[in-house]
């Protein structure tokens, strides 16, 4: 058992504030402010330098279930049951600009990576994909047969996937607006579903408890972790592509070790479902939502790896078992820099040996026509 210093990562910290189940949450690029949603009709900016107080910010009209940081941080996109959609101005005065987004609940939110578009989803079985200037409508995608759960852009903003209450995941070309391939294997609705950093697969969790990988580029399964005991809510990538990480309405959150293929740690820390969990842009942070059903408050932890006393909201204690877990944790995010940059390196040498291996290639041909001639 490792000795615990102060600098040792505290492995959750809660915030109460929402008064219902918090729906959703998210990091702005640069660490300094969480947003969530909320089933109290309430979007919640969360400041982590301490002593700085939270923003709430009222407008909708229904439940808050999805949120998502712009890019660039200077906008929240919050989307409702209420059927709008609003952008948010994440200051004090927490402005915002509303548009009537779908014919019903919106919900899911997603900004591309160059802040240009945002993506939308509904109960109404529609994909929306709108500008975030002026907020104008471009186009809808329209093949789900039931209510579309999530909706995400690719990193390099050329696909969008969405997950839906028809048990499907489907993969569309934004230029096109044509659906690619539909993945068919989950055995519920598939509630959350996201790219790989690399851009190269996607990761999906559904209400069959299971959460699944796949190879958009050979469509076909790659991973499946039947690890949860109940509804797979929500997931994260590692900005690394190495790590996923997960939460369930079995109370937990779970991270999984994409490279070996297995799961890394449980953590119990809320008392209700596991609503949302979602790692910061840089993959320090973790933060996952739920609802304490003893209280109904929101219940928001965050994983880090400092701890000050003085930190707004309080410490959770925890455990022997816990503080382990968390002295792995900062192990395992010590060593993602440097596998990151071993996986760079490689791809560099195959980059180069598949240009060296074409040169040759061409040579060998030029020869033989020449020898032909």
């Amino acid at each position: 058992m490792a000795a615990v210093y102060e600098e040792d990562p505290s492995l959750e910290r809660h915030f109460k504030g929402h008064r219902d189940a918090i729906t959703s949450v998210d990091f702005s690029r640069a660490k300094k402010q969480l947003v969530t949603g909320s089933m109290d009709s309430s979007l919640m900016i969360w400041n982590m330098k301490p002593q700085t107080r939270a923003y709430r910010f009222v407008g909708h009209k229904d439940a808050v279930l999805c949120v998502h940081f712009s890019p660039s941080g200077h906008l929240v996109a919050s989307g409702s049951r209420d059927k709008t959609v609003r952008l948010w101005i994440p200051s004090i005065k927490g402005e915002s600009t509303v548009f009537k987004a779908h014919t019903a609940t919106v919900r899911s939110v997603h900004f591309s990576n160059d802040g240009q578009s945002l993506v939308t989803a509904s109960d109404d079985k529609t994909i929306k994909v709108w500008t975030v200037h002026r907020q104008k409508f471009l186009f809808s995608l329209s093949q789900h047969i039931n209510w579309v759960r999530c909706a995400r852009f690719s990193p390099d903003g050329r696909l969008i996937v969405s997950s839906s209450d028809d048990k499907t995941v489907k993969l569309w070309d934004k230029t096109s607006r044509e659906c690619i391939h539909s993945f068919c294997e989950h055995g519920g609705f598939v509630n959350h579903v996201d790219f790989h950093p690399s851009g190269n697969c996607i990761a999906a969790g559904s209400t069959d408890s299971t959460v699944k990988l796949w190879d958009i580029r050979m469509n076909r399964l790659l991973q499946h972790y039947q690890v949860h005991s109940s509804v797979v809510n929500s997931l994260s990538f590692h900005p690394s592509g190495n790590y996923l990480v997960t939460a369930s309405s079995d109370s937990t959150v779970k991270i999984l070790d994409l490279l070996e293929g297995r799961l890394l740690y449980t953590l119990h820390g809320h008392q209700g479902p596991a609503t949302c969990v979602a790692f910061s842009r840089d993959g320090d942070f973790f933060a996952s939502g739920g609802s304490d059903e003893q209280q109904s408050e929101m219940d928001c932890g965050i994983h880090h790896k400092k701890t000050k006393s003085q930190d707004s909201g309080r410490i959770h204690e925890q455990q022997d078992e816990e503080t382990s877990l968390a002295n792995t944790l900062e192990h395992i995010l010590g060593q993602l820099n440097v596998l990151t940059q071993t996986v760079s390196i490689l791809e560099q040498r195959l980059t180069l040996t598949e240009d060296k291996l074409k040169e040759c290639l061409e040579n060998q041909q030029k020869i033989l026509q020449n020898k032909t001639n």
